[in-house]
């Protein structure tokens, strides 16, 4: 089994911190580790076995994946910011296996469309193809570039002291183009008229979780400029993220404790004064943050008394969790070469219209299933074969229906009964049948496999009903200004996904974030560490 961080026993932590951090995912870790290299003592709360969040790995069975992390963009770009932050985290001990340049296959029953890496094979890929939109191809990528462009500008105020960011963030529609506050089909359909073309535009929403109707068109720009570059696999797995930063938040005396659930967030008069947790034991901070998610924060750890006073639970009417999934992890007899696999991703629809394919999904889930992603870890950590010789992995992952599940919310997981098994069961058959349909050759290799839901996740990961993005990505919410890394309570403050975006990336930049807020008049050393890094590393070349 993969594990990090230390064990909490009664005792093992001390009584006083200058931050606690309630969870480890890489918001919560990369905050840890940035307020670690500013000489601050960190305790980080892990409810889980092992640390890390969406990212870390588990071993059942003799093999082994990755929960979360299947690739992320720009890492292998040596001066990329992605990069710099990563390095400064981990002490540059975290290395990057880069993929095959055909990073994601866009796959409908009539036509696979290839997404390689660079900005001219993208282009000609989609050209061959559209020959008749090939002006509106070119305006949606230097779209795209311009959206990342103006990013950094966009979550400005997220950086800035609350007041200061708030009014920021009210005044960002005078700052930032129109496109920016409209949904993906709506910018789409304003560039381009083919509708295959505008399903194949979006044949990576799966990555932010909302078909075009619904997503907001920033997000959706954000994850294809990501990955225009192509993409990167943790070298030894997605665990090793976690493992590389771990020791940077030791360094000034600070611990990740596994096993240590939070119950609840200590509040005396408008300050946060520490944690209480789930076996009765008592944690003080002159700083307390969460990194659980802005729902679960307000609905599960702060008193209800602090709630009511600050209006916290607005965020029920302003804004809503993100879809939960349906993930398989298998495991096949042989290696990469002999299973002839790649690195390459598989993202399969039913038809072009995903808001179709969505719509048709939710009324009768039985064999619609919206969309699937095929991953292939074993084929994209080079260290694989000498950990796991003549293994492979492949994971598949679908949307999934929180009140499908619902019934069983409060049963043990693996305690769940006969009924629940025979349903995964059926579930696990239909995503197994799509995977063997592209590759027919694992299905006489197929070792073990096993059916994860929205059950499972929200056991493990402790969210609201098994969301994976946190909460959603439509336009809304990036209007909210009041979003922002600094509560109203005293010495409270929000890191990850939510207060930037989903993906390691999104929350990398929520820990930066949340940190130079922290920091207060000290914010910008943040930058200015990241950017010693940089240094460093240009003289090392």
């Amino acid at each position: 089994m993969v594990r990090t961080g230390k064990r909490y026993r009664s005792g093992r932590a001390d009584e006083h911190y200058d931050a606690i951090i309630i969870g480890s995912g890489i918001g919560g870790l990369t905050t840890a580790a940035l307020l670690s290299k500013f000489g601050k003592k960190v305790c980080v709360l892990e409810q889980h076995y092992t640390a890390g969040g969406y990212t870390h790995s588990y071993v059942r069975n003799g093999y082994e994946w990755d929960v979360g992390v299947h690739y992320v963009g720009e890492v292998h770009k040596p001066w990329s910011v992605l990069r710099l932050v990563f390095d400064t985290i981990t002490n540059s001990k975290l290395e990057w296996a880069k993929m095959d340049d055909l990073y994601d296959k866009i796959i409908f029953d009539d036509q696979e469309y290839h997404f390689k890496a660079g900005k001219d094979a993208f282009r000609e890929e989609l050209v061959s193809h559209f020959p008749h939109e090939a002006e509106g191809i070119d305006q949606y990528i230097k779209m795209i570039y311009e959206v990342s462009r103006q990013v950094p500008k966009f979550f400005a105020g997220q950086a800035m002291p609350r007041m200061a960011g708030q009014l920021y963030n009210k005044a960002r529609h005078l700052l930032m183009p129109d496109y920016f506050f409209k949904n993906t089909r709506e910018v789409l359909e304003s560039l381009v008229s083919d509708q295959k073309l505008i399903g194949v535009l979006c044949g990576q929403w799966g990555d932010y979780g909302l078909p075009p109707k619904e997503a907001s068109f920033m997000m959706h720009a954000m994850i294809a400029k990501h990955y225009m570059a192509g993409g990167c696999y943790p070298v030894g797995g997605s665990w090793e993220i976690a493992n590389k930063i771990i020791p940077v938040i030791r360094e000034s005396g600070g611990e990740v404790f596994t096993y240590a659930g939070v119950e609840e967030i200590l509040i005396q008069g408008n300050k946060a004064k520490g944690v209480r947790l789930t076996n009765g034991d008592r944690i003080y901070g002159d700083k307390i943050v969460s990194n659980v998610g802005i729902f679960p924060t307000i609905k599960h750890l702060l008193p209800e008394s602090s709630v009511k006073k600050y209006n916290l639970s607005k965020v029920e009417s302003t804004l809503t969790t993100s879809s939960c999934h349906l993930g398989i992890y298998a495991g096949f007899k042989g290696n990469t070469k002999d299973l002839k696999l790649n690195t390459t991703n598989l993202w399969i629809y039913p038809g072009y219209d995903h808001d179709q394919n969505m719509k048709v999904y939710k009324e009768k889930p039985e064999g619609n299933l919206p969309l699937i992603y095929i991953s292939f870890p074993s084929a994209k950590d080079p260290t694989w074969e000498e950990r796991y010789p003549n293994k492979s992995t492949v994971e598949i992952v679908t949307i999934g229906q929180w009140d499908k599940f619902s019934a069983w919310e409060n049963k043990q997981w693996n305690k769940r009964g006969d009924d629940y098994e025979a349903l995964k069961e059926e579930i696990a058959q239909e995503m197994l049948e799509v995977l063997f349909k592209q590759h027919p050759q694992l299905r006489n290799a197929l070792d073990y496999y096993e059916l994860s839901t929205p059950i499972s996740t929200k056991w493990f990961q402790w969210n609201m009903a098994g969301e994976i993005y946190g909460i959603d990505h439509t336009v809304q919410r990036f209007q909210q200004d009041w979003l922002h890394p600094e509560t109203p309570i005293k010495n409270l403050y929000l890191t990850g996904s939510d207060i930037v975006t989903a993906g390691v990336g999104g929350a990398l930049m929520g820990g930066v974030m949340c940190t130079s807020n922290m920091l207060g008049l000290q914010g910008y050393k943040v930058m200015k560490l990241i950017k010693e890094t940089a240094l460093k590393k240009k003289k090392a070349a």
